[in-house]
């Protein structure tokens, strides 16, 4: 028999974005709470790029700091640089994005775990999952100590076997020399669960003080205060700035010369890349009518000389990269303190999971982050999260969330791994959400702070906050139907001013904040009345009152599509037991398993006519059991 150190609610198997958001869910819930990692001082370190955010990934971080997660409120504490992204374009596609101090980051976010209650934290590699009819109960470390747990949260990024190449060097490791996790991926293969082999990569790190900046362009960051976090009260003044500079023709030549030296063409690397990620070799093959590409030089924290060479990931041999970085400006004279590299890892197929993150072969296990064939530090957090509350609710006895697409990219992302899987590391992009009007920067907690009450997420302090900010946006759209701006002299001249339309009779306020080239603010202006509401507030109150239109169709169609995904499929429904089905059709329901209509016709390979099939034969039954 197992004799167990200590009992816990819930483990969580590693320290990097996935497991702090799951660890601090699950332990938010109130249950008890283990995260077990490999080495303490690399929790919430960041392998590749010295940032948070960016397209549709910074909106995933609003959505996890709405449901009471941590990764904005460290990333807004330790950033250096802020910048709004896409702001010449409409409020769907806007998205933050903060350069951090690496180290900073780290430490605040271990700090700030280290004063959670009911969570205990502990250095340790994990050798294998202790099952016992088919339900997990514990694990058992490489030092002999065993835990048992009700539930258990892997978030082992990408050190399941991981590899570390360059050139024709390969050696077993996880990212940044860190050891590797072996035990733990034969384990789950042996468990039957089906493994996919990944790739990912990083940049070469370069001395600031070797570096020409006069060759490059600034890029300074916003003058504008942004917080990722709506309980972000204090900002950084005095912002760092990134360079741009680019490739050029002999870069191009020098990559070209050393193709068959690429880990990525020598046939050294099987697993497959990140396409919209890829490494810098990849893109002069595949994109190599361009004469340049962008690169990035973004400081690494304030307390080191690092500058991460962003948009330069490469497996290249050391001395290859060496002058491939020598050949860009402002890099003449570059001195390398690290050097690229790619790394392989396993992943599991996502399609073995419930939309709850629980995996279907083993009761009680949960899998959220890279594991599941995800990139980047944002979608991983925004799964932690949802797999640490699933887990806590399942000890519990609650209702698990499951977030549809039209409440959350969170939303989106778990339905497009859990629903279609993915044959690359997946990266969120706003093209994915087919509502991403309704899955703005700007209202994460207008969609998600009920939800997070209800879950005791969050306190009730926030909440209440959040209540009277809603009330004073709805209140202010009522206002503005209230009164008129009016044709007078003065008003007519300040329209002038403001470059818009003249006016001949008086025009509702409402009415008049659509005009696409006035902001609330000019209203106000117009109307000779102080702004007294914040930002945020204003900010939901143009977007809500310019495209109100658009607004109303989207949620048209997500009153369509809601019968379909209210729908339920039995969980013991057998397709080999429904007629006509296509063959293809009934492999993929079998893997997948749907909970719902909505979910099956989300299914690559499921069309139309199965759907109809299905749904007639799901009538057919629930008659003949009425019956019966």
């Amino acid at each position: 028999m197992t004799e167990f150190l200590k009992e816990y609610d819930v483990i969580v198997i590693g320290g990097g974005h996935a497991g702090i958001e799951a660890a601090h869910a699950a332990s938010r819930k109130g249950v008890s709470t283990l995260m077990v990692t490999i080495n303490l001082d690399t929790i919430g370190f960041m392998p590749c790029n010295p940032s948070v955010g960016g397209p549709a990934k910074g909106i995933v971080v609003r959505e996890v700091d709405a449901l009471g997660g941590v990764m904005g409120r460290i990333a807004d504490k330790t950033n250096i640089q802020s910048k709004m992204l896409n702001t010449a374009k409409g409020p769907a596609v806007r998205a933050l994005r903060v350069q951090s101090d690496k180290a900073q980051y780290q430490l605040e976010m271990k700090r700030l775990l280290e004063n959670t209650p009911n969570l205990d934290i502990e250095q340790a590699m994990v050798k294998g999952l202790i099952i016992e009819n088919n339900k997990v109960i514990g694990l058992k470390t490489m030092l002999g100590t065993c835990y048992k747990a009700k539930t258990i949260v892997i978030t082992t990024g990408t050190y399941l076997r991981g590899e570390i190449v360059v050139g024709d060097i390969k050696y077993s490791s996880g990212p940044n020399h860190q050891m590797p996790s072996i035990d733990l991926a034969k384990q789950l293969e042996e468990l039957g669960f089906e493994m996919v082999r990944f790739k990912t990569g990083t940049p070469p790190r370069v001395n600031a003080d070797s570096i020409d900046f006069s060759k490059t362009t600034i890029q300074p960051g916003d003058n504008v205060k942004h917080a990722f976090s709506y309980e972000t009260t204090e900002f950084v003044e005095d912002q760092v700035p990134c360079w741009l500079t680019y490739t050029n023709r002999i870069t191009h030549e020098i990559i070209d010369r050393n193709l068959g030296r690429s880990a990525m063409y020598s046939g050294v690397i099987k697993g497959t890349g990140p396409r919209y990620c890829p490494s810098i070799e990849d893109k002069y093959v595949r994109f190599n009518d361009k004469e340049r590409h962008q690169l990035f030089l973004e400081p690494e924290g304030r307390n080191t000389k690092e500058i991460y060479v962003q948009g330069l990931s490469t497996s290249l041999p050391n001395d290859v990269q060496r002058d491939m970085v020598r050949s860009i400006a402002g890099l003449e004279n570059a001195v390398l303190m690290r050097n690229g590299y790619a790394i392989e890892y396993d992943a599991v197929d996502p399609t073995t999971l419930w939309p709850t993150l629980e995996t279907k072969l083993i009761n009680g296990l949960f899998t959220a982050g890279q594991i599941n064939g995800t990139s980047g530090y944002e979608e991983a957090a925004g799964q932690g999260i949802i797999a640490g509350i699933n887990a806590a609710c399942k000890v519990l006895g609650e209702e698990p969330m499951i977030l549809g697409r039209d409440e959350a990219y969170i939303g989106v992302l778990i339905d497009d791994l859990v629903t279609k899987g993915t044959n690359e590391p997946y990266r969120l992009l706003t093209s994915r959400a087919e509502h991403r009007l309704l899955l703005r920067h700007d209202n994460a907690d207008m969609r998600l702070s009920e939800k997070a009450y209800q879950y005791g997420l969050i306190t009730k302090e926030r909440y209440e906050k959040f209540v009277t900010k809603r009330k004073m946006v709805v209140a202010e759209i009522e206002r503005l139907k209230t009164f008129r701006i009016t044709p007078t002299q003065e008003t007519l001249l300040k329209l002038k001013e403001l470059n818009s339309a003249e006016i001949r009779d008086g025009i509702l306020a409402l009415d008049m904040l659509k005009r696409p080239e006035l902001s609330y603010v000019d209203i106000m202006y117009l109307a000779n009345q102080k702004v007294i509401l914040s930002r945020e507030v204003i900010e939901q109150v143009e977007i809500e009152v310019k495209y109100e239109g658009y607004i109303k169709k989207s949620l048209q169609h997500v009153e369509k599509l809601k019968k379909m995904n209210e729908m339920k499929i039995p969980t013991d429904i057998n397709y080999d037991e429904v007629p006509s089905l296509a063959l293809e059709a009934r492999e993929k329901l079998k893997k997948v398993l749907p909970l719902t209509i909505g979910q099956a016709s989300r299914i690559s390979g499921v069309n139309p006519a199965d759907i109809s099939i299905l749904l007639i034969y799901l009538e057919q039954r629930r008659g003949a059991r009425s019956n019966e």
